[in-house]
């Protein structure tokens, strides 16, 4: 067969190395040897000897539920192969967590990541806040952290002269280091007014780094039976 379809560009090459790779702008590739941890439903192929288990349930894993947003569990893959993930062809981001590095990413933007990381379900200071509830995930340790991402994310320093403000709908993650805090920029009798639509951000405040989305949060889409 021929066409561009076919072509180098399209087509998968054998994994050079174990671990996780960016396949491209929309995929994440991993060559599993051993365990790695992804959000369920989330693997679109996969070839080799790997098994898939769904994380069990009790307290601790409600808690880690919480991790992929939206109540979405997380599952173990296990075994000798590749696998390839994807989310509703969002672009998909390698976070690389080293030693000391602490990373704050809202649960709706995780896709999968190595086992050798460790992660705690922490709540946002305030209250109200769409797409993730009150929690968010914080991964610690060594290994890298596959992400997914409505569009190209803003990446913004945030320094003690200049803090900055966020739509808690367009909110992906944040570095160590920064304390977080809602902030109110529409008075009461703006409000009743109808207001502009954005009454309430999170404020981020310190030295880092914020990774903010280029849209809202959105419903969710009618699933068709």
């Amino acid at each position: 067969m021929k066409g561009d379809l076919f072509s180098s560009e399209h087509m998968v090459q054998p994994a050079t190395a174990p671990g996780m790779t960016v396949e491209n702008s929309k995929c994440i590739r991993y060559a599993v040897n051993g365990e790695m941890l992804a959000r369920q439903g989330a693997m679109i192929a996969y070839r080799g000897g790997l098994q898939f288990e769904r994380k069990g349930q009790g307290v601790g894993g409600m808690l880690k539920r919480a991790v992929t947003g939206e109540g979405l569990p997380l599952m173990a893959v296990r075994g000798q192969g590749e696998a390839w993930f994807a989310n509703e062809a969002q672009n998909c981001f390698i976070v690389e967590v080293e030693p000391g590095d602490e990373f704050t990413v809202n649960g709706r933007n995780v896709l999968c990541f190595d086992a050798s990381l460790s992660y705690r379900i922490a709540t946002v200071k305030g209250s109200g806040i769409a797409g993730g509830g009150l929690f968010n995930s914080v991964f610690t340790g060594h290994g890298r952290l596959g992400l997914v991402c409505e569009g190209d994310p803003l990446v913004i320093p945030v320094s003690p002269r200049y803090p900055v403000h966020v739509d808690t709908d367009a909110i992906v993650g944040w570095s160590a280091g920064l304390e977080t805090s809602l902030h109110r920029s529409q008075s009461i009798g703006s409000m009743l007014r109808g207001g502009s639509g954005e009454a309430v951000q999170l404020l981020l405040q310190g030295e880092g780094l914020v990774v903010v989305r280029p849209s809202e949060a959105t419903p969710h889409k009618t699933q068709q039976h």
